[in-house]
């Protein structure tokens, strides 16, 4: 299998998440343009109360990377990529065994059900930035925004859905929180901040063939997928975007970060984790992907690689039909969504397969971090995907 061109790439903790992401993503040809800032000046200290300002400290030529603990948007250098390059080189030479293959994918919810027993509600962080990153969040939960459903995939033990809710002022805002974990939908369930008003826990694998208890297709406003598309084998992803596509309702919105390709975690994994290409068992037994902006581009468009499970339509003819009979709405950009779903079905896969487009791409980011251990004078380089993916309003069934 040919190595991944990782000349753009940064370098992340395997669970660790951030707390705090930045609120500008910079795309790979976007220059910066924002002068830096500094957390010792006054007006701009990013360790004062929330809201934070994130994403503004610039590493630049004549700074110090060694006078702060964190720097945004860094990209890697060529020293740090051809230690990454080595790092692949010698994971795939050790592969995980055949064994142990088999035993993580055959039962993951039982790893993460070890993972939760063993963590809790402890582990990560309450995510209070969900609703600086993703404005739609607070369109939902904004007072008289009336009946918006919301629901959250990979929902551990409640670090997403609880301050969601803490903020909320919408008396019609139901929150539906899934894992494939019963340890964690107890944890959250537990809680006693569990309001079963506005709060549904419920068992759910995002690829199994059935919708999660008590949701019907096409109910949904908002789906929340942070650090879970990652967990999923590479061939479950078609199916669970299939599933997502199926709950939103038309225009719904899925909020979606994840873990990025070349991160630190991915460079630190020892002999015997490496699955395949980018997709590795943790030393817990819970299984890791690491992507990149083209390969989610893909996925969510509809046009991912054929290995990978997602819909093509067979007959191109009729895929071209159906497009020019869908219905599309608006774009949020002003351009008309039916081009754009026009341009998509146009599109041809190496096998000769037509395509079915799933979602427009809102937006999708890289979002990158350099730690710094300033005792130890070490640089640790972290790289998140962030993303917003539309449901095209589209009246063609995705099989």
């Amino acid at each position: 299998m040919a190595a991944p061109d990782i000349s753009a790439l940064s370098l992340t903790s395997a669970h660790t998440e951030s707390s705090q992401p930045e609120v500008m993503l910079q795309a790979a040809d976007t220059a910066l343009t924002l002068p830096p800032h500094r957390s010792h000046d006054p007006n701009n200290n990013l360790k004062r109360s929330d809201p934070f300002q994130f994403g503004s400290r610039y590493l630049l030529p004549d700074d110090n990377p060694y006078e702060f603990n964190a720097w945004d948007h860094v990209e890697p250098s060529a020293e740090d990529i051809a230690r990454f390059e080595s790092q692949l080189v010698a994971q795939r030479a050790a592969p995980v065994s055949d064994f142990d293959r088999n035993r993580f994918n055959g039962d993951p919810a039982k790893w993460w059900n070890k993972f939760y027993a063993n963590n809790t509600s402890n582990f990560f962080k309450d995510r209070k930035w969900l609703q600086q990153e993703f404005p739609v969040l607070k369109d939902v939960s904004r007072k008289g925004a009336g009946k918006k459903v919301l629901l959250e995939v990979g929902a551990g033990a409640g670090n997403t859905c609880f301050p969601i809710l803490k903020e909320n002022e919408n008396e019609h805002l139901m929150v539906y929180a899934c894992d494939f974990s019963p340890k964690a939908i107890d944890l959250i369930r537990g809680s006693a901040a569990y309001d079963p008003n506005h709060l549904q826990a419920e068992v759910w694998d995002i690829a199994s063939p059935d919708p999660p208890p008590g949701l019907e297709e096409g109910t949904v406003d908002v789906v929340v997928m942070v650090f879970v598309f990652s967990a999923l084998q590479p061939t479950q992803w078609g199916h669970a975007v299939r599933n997502i596509w199926k709950l939103l309702k038309p225009g719904g919105e899925v909020c979606f970060r994840d873990y990025g390709r070349g991160d630190l975690a991915q460079v630190r994994m020892k002999k015997g984790r490496w699955m395949e290409e980018n997709f590795y068992i943790r030393g817990d037994g819970t299984r890791v992907y690491f992507f990149d902006q083209d390969e989610l581009r893909n996925i969510w468009s509809g046009e991912a690689l054929e290995r990978h499970s997602l819909t093509r339509v067979e007959n191109v003819g009729q895929a071209k039909e159906d497009i020019e009979h869908t219905t599309i709405s608006k774009a949020t950009d002003g351009t008309d969504a039916e081009d754009r779903c026009s341009e998509a079905g146009e599109r041809i896969s190496s096998t000769g397969h037509q395509i079915t487009p799933l979602f427009t791409i809102e937006s999708l980011g890289v979002d990158r971090r350099l730690l710094i251990n300033r005792q130890k004078q070490l640089k640790m380089y972290r790289c998140w995907m962030q993303g917003r993916f539309r449901k095209l309003d589209t009246h063609h069934e995705v099989p």
